[in-house]
């Protein structure tokens, strides 16, 4: 886990293709609601879609957008898994 103020963030299947990376380290300063995080990581990579698609794990620990994200927190973003 990243130390200090920053997040590990990790991408996963098309998230991770669409931003070109796997993972990456970011810097935050302060707690951020995950819903705000997220439309902010859209606004960045708009071929992602909308926000409120995308799902995020926090420490290894599914989150919705109300949750708070922390510095020295590990996130990971991927889409929706369907099942068939």
């Amino acid at each position: 886990m990243a130390t200090g103020a920053t997040i590990e963030v990790l991408y996963f299947a098309q998230v991770a293709e669409h931003m070109g990376l796997r993972r990456e380290t970011l810097p935050l300063d302060a707690p951020v609601q995950a819903g705000a995080w997220l439309d902010a990581l859209a606004a960045r990579c708009p071929a992602l879609g909308p926000a409120t698609r995308l799902k995020l794990a926090i420490n290894q620990e599914h989150a919705g957008r109300a949750a708070t994200i922390r510095p020295g927190d590990e996130v990971a973003v991927f889409e929706p898994v369907t099942g068939g």
